[in-house]
């Protein structure tokens, strides 16, 4: 060896015992599966409480539009009735009257007020119109919860049961990687710790072609033959993930 350059490393550690490592890391894969899977439990749920709320929200929506019109066309018909009342006052006042001035005002008066009178009464055609569109509404809003309700609270108890369900997986799972983490050696599992905190998994990795199954960049030769003998632990030099050649 040229005096002055280090040889190559590897990163060996003492003899490797894949089958402990890969056991560890399938325990520990099954541990962050279930655990994203009990992050979007919650998510899911409240998406169909969400699709509920807003089917209920539809109707109520229908509903106060129907009254807020319901409640316009009352107003409508006290405008028109007291319209009317004050019309009639005028054509009892014409037949008191004896000056032809008087009588032509009064005219132009029942005129103005009939007027106004039309006026209301077309407003109340057109509100009258809107009350049953807004009636239809809150029918078809009505009918569509009803019958998507039983669909929706199905769905909730289902992905509730699962939650559950992924709850108890999820504590099998722990101990699984609490029991699997004794039987590998200290350095190693110092490495696949190391490794683990950082995005992406899995920790161990084959290499094939040269090539980590990680990042899928060039590994080089000395720590290939590391990963074929099998004796030693073998890191890429890129990732950090634990090298190991599948046969």
């Amino acid at each position: 060896m040229t005096a002055g350059r280090p040889a190559p490393q590897c990163r060996a550690m003492a003899a490797l015992d894949l089958s402990k490592l890969l056991a560890l890391q399938e325990s520990d894969s099954k541990r962050l599966a279930l655990e994203q899977q009990l992050q979007a439990a919650p998510r899911e749920i409240a998406a169909v409480e969400a699709r509920i709320a807003a089917e209920k929200a539809a109707i109520e929506a229908a509903k106060a539009e129907w009254h807020a019109l319901e409640s316009k066309k009352k107003l409508l018909e006290v405008e028109i009735k007291s319209a009317e009342d004050k019309a009639g006052k005028y054509r009892t006042q014409q037949l008191e009257v004896r000056k032809n001035d008087e009588y032509k005002a009064l005219t132009h008066e029942i005129e103005n007020t009939e007027a106004i009178i039309g006026g209301f009464e077309e407003e109340e055609l057109k509100v009258m119109y809107l009350i049953d569109e807004a009636k239809k509404r809150f029918a078809a809003a009505e009918a569509e919860l009803k019958q998507n309700i039983s669909g929706h609270e199905g769905k909730i108890r289902v992905l509730r049961e699962r939650e559950v369900q992924l709850q108890a997986g999820h504590q099998a799972a722990l101990a699984a990687v609490a029991a699997a983490r004794p039987e590998v050696p200290a350095p190693q599992l110092k490495i696949y710790d190391r490794v683990a905190l950082k995005p992406g998994h899995p920790v161990c990795v084959t290499v094939n072609g040269g090539l980590c199954g990680g990042c899928h960049l060039k590994v080089p030769t000395h720590i290939v033959s590391a990963a074929k003998t099998g004796a030693e632990i073998a890191t890429c030099d890129q990732c950090g993930r634990v090298v190991y050649w599948a046969s």
